[in-house]
């Protein structure tokens, strides 16, 4: 043994100063990854040959070990930390040779990059890294955040400290619509610091919050940290949960776990909501709490107004907060009493299958053991109980194709239970409805009697579906039923949405917020994945790009604004009419929603190609394209180089030690906190894109392998991989900060300026961990 220390140890310690050393090179981290992995390999192989690594594996053919086997120890948790006492054989690191090692790692990488990088099952949701990078390139590039920037340090700068307050506001929005650290870092860095330290901001205060900030987009969705994670975490949680259940004398993890051992980069993102927010507010708290303490060092600064008509208090609380309460609360009850709801009257041909037991109770006597152990012996007796209810009627009822009459009556019982008012109506109402109240509250003085026609024309609305709308009215009739109330709606929101757009809050923030509802809301409602909310969000960020290049050339914007409204129309006629035109006895009224439709998305097509005809004409397409490019190419190469490295890794057996080092521990929080603390003192020098491609791969079998929920451990882990953004010496936000800063900001100015927010992100993990449903409520009431 070379110094006294195991092969395998000896191997991770090459391994890692060949890491740090690639990386400190000043090499290019994407290809120093991967050739670190190549010279720690020949290194290793070397000292394998000579003889010098030698590595002390127990012994499995001796007496002590096969007495602990036969006693009921599972031989996948024996190891030389659990049982020192062992007998131990010599053998070398290698144990086949250097030779068939590299014959392996050679195959493996290549399968490795055909299943992550080109053909496989996460090549969909990688490419939801270049969408969100597009987009999020694209708003930075269109001068989005300088608007933002300004707008709210005018809302927020009269409150003590409410400069840095807005930026922490408009950082939490960067993250919700660009999720990239280095432009929102930058752009506040050149636009709010100098403010900042123009009104007298300490410059520890100042440089803090604008790199905490920036740094939000890693854990609010969408953020690439959450995809790349994901896309880890679906495959090792299932394969050790697959595992685990082994281990547990079960044929698999559905048995065991009683449901499927899935989990999903959707899922995340609703699992993530709620962290992101609270980290933000933390952010918040300690701005506004320093500076109630500290008052000359982060003053209250007035910028302007930002409304065009000065309002009352009264007035501003009835329409911006009484009103729609009072018209939101009211739709809520209607929906209570069963005056709003479903008018879906579609009914399947087939009835339904029978649910089965809670638990598979018809299990090996191991299983039945591992299952009580792990759900408990009431959750056990109700399956049981359930099973032999199910027995007693049969078994389990298949699904059946139903009669002409059960179709016939099933239907009228959804006719006779539909509500007069049908949701989707209500929710044009709600939101016609709020355009309304906010015209009214943002121009008290000006003529009331558009949006009084507007009202009327709701009202109308609302009385025609319940008079003239049926359940099983068809929707071309349906259309010219309230097509006049909604003509009349129309021109009362028309001329509120031109008083709104004269309010420069609403101005700036408007559009993007839409953008950011429509991709995380299709996200977060379980109505898409990623992949395709991404194409929406990249292809939305280049018409908003190009629609604020057009306003600052002083050129008509409206084509933008039609294909907007023609995208709008097309998810209208998709969500109530039958397009298949492609099926027989099609109705001459789907024929003629298909060919609106068809128009609509022909003329959106066209506002996006205008959109990118724009951008390409003011310089802005191209290095939007070749930012994208750039990283996305960092992204799948330090992909590709981590993969090589982990493949060094297995080869002599480095992973297998440290997950037995790992499973030595009985207590699953130990471990994990193990794991934290580990990741948390990698950020100091390790990129988040090095920890997920390297560390996680080799401790994501022990940490998902557990009874924690995945979705805790993900979103703790990509908390965790956000400090190292921020942590000195190497954090890349401070480098993004320092890129920026004016001369009189120093370095260390930064680094005091980030300790507290460090300290912040420690707390913020501190909640999540004693406080897990912040993480998973979300995700428990959304379906997915």
């Amino acid at each position: 043994m070379l110094f006294g220390l195991d092969g395998v140890e000896i191997g991770l310690i090459i391994v890692f100063f060949c890491l740090f050393g690639s990386i400190l090179s000043g090499f290019p981290v994407a290809f120093a990854i991967g050739g670190a992995g190549i010279i720690s390999f020949g290194i290793i192989a070397a000292l394998d040959s000579a003889g010098l690594l030698i590595h002390q594996a127990i012994d499995t053919s001796s007496t002590l070990y096969r007495d602990l086997v036969n006693s009921g120890v599972h031989p996948d948790t024996i190891s030389v930390f659990r049982y020192p006492d062992l007998p131990r054989s010599a053998e070398p690191v290698f144990v086949q040779g250097w030779e068939v090692a590299l014959d392996r790692n050679v195959s493996f990488i290549v399968n490795r990059i055909n299943e992550r990088v080109l053909a496989g099952q996460s090549i969909e949701t990688l490419l939801a890294v270049l969408m969100f990078v597009l987009m999020g390139i694209t708003l930075e590039r269109s001068k989005i955040a300088n608007d933002l920037l300004t707008t709210m340090a005018r809302v927020f700068g009269p409150l003590p400290g409410g400069l840095a307050v807005s930026i922490v506001v408009v950082g939490a929005f960067l993250a919700a619509s660009t999720g990239i650290v280095g432009a929102t870092v930058v752009t506040m860095g050149l636009l709010a610091l100098p403010t900042m330290l123009r009104n007298n901001y300490s410059p520890e205060l100042a440089t803090g919050v604008i790199a905490a900030s920036g740094t939000l987009g890693q854990i609010i969705p969408p953020s690439i940290v959450i995809v790349l994670l994901g896309t880890l975490a679906g495959d090792l949680y299932s394969a050790a949960q697959e595992s685990r259940a082994v281990a547990a004398g079960c044929s698999d993890a559905l048995t065991y776990l009683g449901e499927p051992a899935v989990v999903s980069v959707g899922t995340l993102f609703q699992a993530a909501l709620l962290p992101g927010i609270m980290l933000a507010l933390l952010y918040a708290l300690y701005a506004f709490g320093y500076a109630m303490l500290n008052p000359e060092k982060a003053p209250a600064v007035a910028l302007g107004a930002s409304n065009h008509e000065p309002i009352t208090r009264g007035e501003g609380l009835t329409w911006f907060l009484g009103a729609p309460v009072a018209l939101i609360a009211g739709v809520i009850l209607l929906s209570g009493v069963g005056i709003v709801g479903s008018q879906d009257v579609t009914v399947s041909a087939f009835s339904d299958i029978g649910e089965g037991a809670s638990l598979r109770t018809k299990v090996p006597e191991q299983c039945k053991v591992s299952m009580i152990e792990l759900h408990g012996q009431e959750a056990w007796d109700q399956a049981v109980a359930e099973q032999e209810a199910i027995d007693a009627a049969g078994g389990v009822n298949q699904s059946e194709r139903l009669s002409d009459e059960q179709i016939a009556e099933a239907r009228q019982a959804k006719i006779d239970a539909a509500a007069p008012i049908g949701t989707g109506m209500a929710v044009i109402i709600v939101l016609l409805g709020l355009t309304l109240m906010l015209g009214r509250g943002i121009a008290p003085s000006r003529d009331v009697r558009p949006l009084i026609a507007g009202a009327i024309g709701l009202l109308l609305l609302a009385l025609a579906d319940v008079l003239f709308v049926q359940p099983t009215t068809s929707s071309g009739a349906t259309v010219l039923i309230i097509a006049l109330p909604l003509i009349l709606t129309l021109y009362g929101c028309k001329v509120a949405a031109v008083r709104a757009t004269r309010n420069e809050l609403i101005r700036v923030v408007f559009p993007p917020l839409v953008l950011i509802i429509a991709v995380l809301g299709s996200i977060l409602g379980g109505i898409t994945n990623p992949t395709p909310a991404a194409a929406l969000g990249a292809g939305g960020a280049i018409m908003l790009a190009a629609y604020r290049k057009l306003q600052d050339e002083g050129r008509s914007g409206m084509v933008i604004i039609w294909s907007t409204f023609a995208i709008i129309i097309c998810i209208l006629i998709g969500v109530n009419f039958d397009l298949r035109i492609n099926q027989g006895n099609v109705s001459v009224e789907s024929w003629i929603a298909f060919f609106f439709a068809y128009g609509a998305y022909l003329y959106a097509l066209f506002g996006l190609l205008f959109g990118c005809w724009v951008l390409l004409k003011t310089g802005v397409l191209s290095p939007v394209v070749r930012e994208t490019a750039k990283v996305t190419s960092m992204v799948f190469t330090i992909l590709i180089g981590s993969q090589l490295l982990n493949l060094v890794v297995i080869s002599f057996g480095g992973e297998h030690y440290i997950q037995q080092f790992l499973k030595s521990f009985d207590n699953e929080f130990t471990v994990f906190l193990i794991v934290m603390l580990v990741l948390f003192v990698l950020g100091f020098v390790l990129d988040f894109l090095e920890i997920i491609y390297i560390v996680i791969p080799i401790v994501g079998p022990v940490i998902y392998g557990g009874s924690f929920d995945p979705k805790w451990v993900t979103i703790m882990v990509a908390v965790n991989l956000q400090t190292s953004f921020l942590t000195p010496p190497f954090g890349f936000a401070l480098f993004y900060l320092r890129g920026v800063a004016p001369k009189e900001v120093t370095t260390g100015h930064i680094y005091r300026g980030i300790v507290p927010f460090v300290i912040i992100q420690v707390v913020g993990i501190a909640i999540l961990w004693f406080f897990p449903a912040i993480v998973t409520i979300v995700p428990a009431l959304i379906p997915n």
